[in-house]
């Protein structure tokens, strides 16, 4: 089954699902970092290596889950990657030991990988340039869902439940992702347009995508702003459960809470782009959450105890990422109509990458304050800020062969 010209109007839908793996497996066991300590008798802050693990698991699949994509079409890979993630997810349910734990989510996430590079690749095949960034601005609002409800929803089990029972249903989850995958999703590249590339060739192409100067400073500003967002993930629960005395459903609203600024950036950005361009938008996106971020370590590094006061720049940050990812992703794709999922993936992992990175400094800073959470973050933007200052202005039209 092959994809006509214009998509159903479904599809972005499926996609967001696929997507929205990656966020789901990631949110919903944050609430239970602290019985995931107390099962396995660890120090807190422990728990975060697991969460490291997983992010250095979607930056080692996306490399690899492209070339198969670009090679064998978009279904078979995605659907073997969910495969993938869904015994790893049963090991994770059952796993014995901190460190196995941590083995097995990096394993899940690699499979994972599949849905977040693909479905990337996906909207590359059907659309390029600003229309790809309002789609993948849709696709947001779909895999939106996630992190407002799986914080939420894990923040429930462990009420009633052990925290492995966050495994078995994301294993329910990955399971129909696999019927969906098989099933549901047309293929959006034909035969003809397939890449039959040795390993030196495949590397030749990467090299080939990092020296355009166009992708180069949107996958700096993308990941940058991955490393926002992750340093947000790993320090959050510390800093409000331990910090702040939240209960696990207490600490799941305020994590909706930015979770719907997300999803409502995303849904701005749809509306805003047809008026300022994608250029222009990256530029305001950018200094708005360098100003927030920046916001936040004064009250952080002032010692000033008060949600309000972080939870604030907080919602401006995360919602600044609605904007930031579509965008980025869209801009660093331009020029790579042919070889999307390469492209996909490349920027992917550099994403994900900088991710593991966030995970473990955060973890290493984690003393039940917002400083090491709030300074990470910080880092993060200013280094978006300046890859802003050297990136040219996407030009749609001229894709790279």
């Amino acid at each position: 089954m092959s994809v006509p010209s214009r998509y159903p109007s479904w599809l972005p839908t499926l996609l967001g699902l696929f997507i929205a793996v990656g966020p789901a497996a990631t949110d919903m066991y944050l609430p239970a970092f602290p019985a995931v300590e107390a099962s396995f008798g660890t120090e807190p802050g422990t728990a975060q290596l697991t969460l490291a693990s997983w992010f250095a698991g979607l930056a080692v699949g996306q490399i690899s889950q492209g070339t198969l994509s670009d090679r064998f079409g978009r279904r078979i890979p995605l659907a073997a990657g969910f495969a993938l993630f869904t015994l790893s997810t049963i090991g994770c349910a059952l796993a014995p030991t901190l460190g196995s734990l941590a083995v097995l989510r990096a394993i899940a996430a690699f499979g994972a990988s599949a849905g977040m590079v693909i479905a990337r690749a996906v909207v590359r095949d059907l659309t390029e340039g600003q229309a790809a960034a309002i789609m993948l601005s849709r696709l947001v609002l779909v895999m939106g869902v996630a992190p407002v409800l799986a914080p939420s929803i894990g923040g429930l089990i462990l009420a009633f439940a052990h925290w492995r029972v966050i495994f078995w249903i994301l294993t329910l989850y990955g399971a129909t992702c696999v019927f969906a995958a098989v099933r549901v999703l047309p293929e959006t590249l034909p035969e003809e347009r397939r890449l039959r590339l040795s390993i030196h060739g495949q590397a030749q192409r990467y090299w080939s995508i990092l020296r355009e100067r166009t992708f180069l400073m949107h996958a700096i500003m993308g990941g940058c702003s991955t490393f926002c967002m992750f340093s947000y993930l790993s320090g959050s629960s510390p800093v409000f459960e331990l910090g702040f005395g939240l209960s696990p459903s207490e600490f799941a609203l305020v994590f909706g809470l930015c979770a719907v600024a997300l999803v409502c950036g995303s849904q701005i950005n749809v509306r805003l782009l047809p008026r300022l361009g994608l250029n222009r938008m990256l530029t305001i996106i950018a200094w708005t959450s360098l100003l927030s971020t920046a916001f936040l370590c004064v009250v952080a590094f002032a010692g000033i105890h008060s949600l309000p006061l972080v939870i604030a720049p907080l919602v401006v940050s995360i919602g600044c990422q609605g904007f930031a990812n579509a965008n980025s992703n869209a801009g660093a794709l331009t020029r790579h109509a042919h070889h999307a999922g390469s492209a996909a993936a490349l920027m992917g992992t550099f994403q994900f990458s900088l991710g593991a990175s966030a995970g473990l400094l955060v973890s290493l800073l984690t003393d039940g304050t917002p400083r090491g959470m709030a300074a990470m973050m910080f880092c993060g933007m200013l280094g978006a800020v300046i890859a802003d200052r050297f990136r040219p202005n996407p030009e749609p039209r001229q894709a790279a062969e």
